[in-house]
């Protein structure tokens, strides 16, 4: 219980206070359609209620492990066998029953009671792995010079990484492997591999990223035009062009952002949830929360979500572990780039991903996963504190 009085409010209130603002929106968000659908209204705010629940126990159960638990070799190990194989029991699964795919691509495992998604604890797992191998290597690559140098110590992690990112990006999963990536370039960028060489690899990774961009603008290869993706990528640059096809899922989204306004129409009182936005509940939930509760509303949740990742930015630079200070930044990457993505989707500056809002979407495996991890962020601060203590 002493731990307990350790633990860092600002963190853990915006998190209960996300998780209560997410079973609400799912709620309003889902009753119109499950009701049509001749099911139960409170199907949705059920199963998110009860995913709420077990991330908080997870979270607690997380938050007062001993921190040599989370350095485990084995249980990464684990992890990572886990997630290697269902990554790719998605793709051979995707290869022989196309019929599989939901939207295009093959992301979930149907266990029964609950949709595993794979790409999520691949997050969590690229996390704890970088942060464990770069801190375990970091006086012999802050010596490095040269970038055969760096990629000798690093190699043989690199491809693990490089493995799970492909097979993500082969789901189809372009936003997945994008989150995966940033938090890889996070991560190596903050540990000791000399700043030139993570410079280097910052514009090379760019323009690789840019020149992909420009080719599928100009001129997509045949076998691009009729993606999934890349129809969405379509739907970015002319939504209402597109407004029977591809773009009306972004056009529905202007919609209710635009009938919200400043206070919204009401919670409960959105009209595009009622058939025009699909899944309204998961990916377009913010723009659910911008049409019931307005600007103010979005204001207040994107806020929530802000003091979370300040805050682990604000502990890792002042964490003196550079293990510690990996963790708090890979976290707070991972958040920060799916509200970019999710947020970034609804207001067409960035293709629709898929990607959901963190705490606040319908869904499982998100959900649990980013609990866990502040979970873990939570306990190692904590942790750093006693010791702090017991130093004097």
């Amino acid at each position: 219980m002493k731990k307990l009085r350790k633990i860092d409010l600002w963190i853990v209130i915006p998190y209960i206070l996300l998780l209560g603002i997410g079973i609400v929106m799912v709620y309003s968000a889902s009753f119109y359609n499950s009701l049509m659908a001749g099911g139960s209204t409170n199907h949705y705010l059920i199963k998110q209620s009860e995913y709420a629940v077990l991330g908080l126990i997870l979270f607690y159960i997380t938050f007062m492990l001993k921190e040599k638990i989370l350095k485990n070799r084995r249980i990464l190990s684990l992890m990572m066998i886990v997630t290697m194989t269902s990554l790719l029991y998605l793709l051979l699964r995707a290869y022989f029953v196309p019929s599989s795919r939901i939207n295009g691509a093959s992301a979930w495992i149907n266990l029964g009671f609950f949709n595993f998604q794979p790409l999520e604890l691949a997050k969590l797992f690229l996390i704890m792995f970088l942060a464990l191998v770069l801190t375990n290597k970091q006086n012999r690559l802050i010596k490095k010079n040269g970038w055969k140098e760096v990629f000798h110590e690093v190699f043989q992690p690199l491809v693990i990484v490089a493995s799970m990112i492909i097979m993500v990006f082969l789901q189809p999963d372009i936003g997945g492997a994008l989150i995966l990536s940033l938090i890889t370039l996070v991560l190596l960028s903050s540990s000791t591999i000399p700043g030139k060489i993570i410079a280097e690899l910052s514009t090379i990774v760019f323009a690789v990223f840019i020149t992909m961009i420009i080719v599928i603008i100009n001129c997509p290869p045949a076998f691009v035009k009729n993606n999934y993706a890349y129809q969405r990528f379509l739907a970015m640059q002319y939504p209402f062009q597109l407004e029977q096809k591809a773009g009306a899922q972004l056009v529905n989204s202007f919609y209710a952002i635009s009938n919200g306004g400043v206070f919204g129409v009401g919670l409960g009182n959105s009209i595009q949830k009622r058939g025009y936005l699909p899944e309204p509940h998961t990916d377009f939930i913010m723009s659910i929360i911008s049409e019931e509760l307005g600007l103010m509303g979005v204001i207040f949740v994107l806020g929530l979500l802000l003091i979370i990742i300040l805050r682990m930015v604000s502990l890792g630079l002042r964490s003196k572990k550079t293990y510690n200070s990996l963790i708090y930044y890979g976290v707070a990457t991972m958040i920060l780039t799916q509200i970019i993505l999710n947020v970034g989707g609804l207001l067409g500056m960035v293709p629709l991903s898929g990607v959901t809002l963190p705490f606040i979407s319908y869904g499982g495996s998100s959900l649990l996963v980013l609990s866990v991890a502040l979970g873990i962020v939570l306990n190692l601060e904590a942790t750093a504190k006693f010791e702090k203590i017991k130093k004097g």
